[in-house]
């Protein structure tokens, strides 16, 4: 998907390798799942067998405030490691749910690229969303 980048969250020129020197500033990437299964989809045990590594994350970022989740995979993830169950919170793109910690969890479409093909999610789209998490982390 064609973005700038310029929401400030990284320096540096990202070229595609692990050496390009691109940073990240005030912000982490983490995943659902701590390998690339069959087919790049998930399976529920696999998702279930990770969790507990996404929910380490979480407490080891105790000044965390918004976390951004791609996709509704992300969303339901991030859910169960903050000790929710998946029907606490609805995925919809752009909104975002204060958790019962205090943690807001921000919703946007996954930057996959069936997605950004169908424009389902549009550059601006994700823009949009960056944006307002950029806001509410006081960035």
């Amino acid at each position: 998907m064609p973005w700038n980048g310029s929401a400030g969250v990284a320096q540096g020129r990202y070229e595609e390798r692990a050496d390009d020197g691109l940073t990240l500033i005030g912000c982490r990437i983490a995943n659902a799942v701590r390998c690339v299964p069959p087919g790049n989809l998930p399976l529920p045990a696999e998702l279930r067998s990770c969790n507990g590594f996404l929910a380490a994350e979480l407490r080891a970022m105790p000044r965390l405030r918004v976390v951004l989740a791609l996709g509704t995979l992300a969303h339901t993830a991030l859910l169960r490691a903050a000790g929710l169950r998946a029907s606490h919170a609805k995925f919809v793109h752009g909104a975002v749910h204060t958790l019962p910690s205090g943690l807001l969890l921000a919703d946007s479409y996954h930057v996959s690229r069936y997605n950004t093909a169908t424009r389902r999610l549009t550059p601006a789209m994700f823009a949009a969303v960056v944006g307002e998490v950029m806001r509410l982390a006081g960035a």
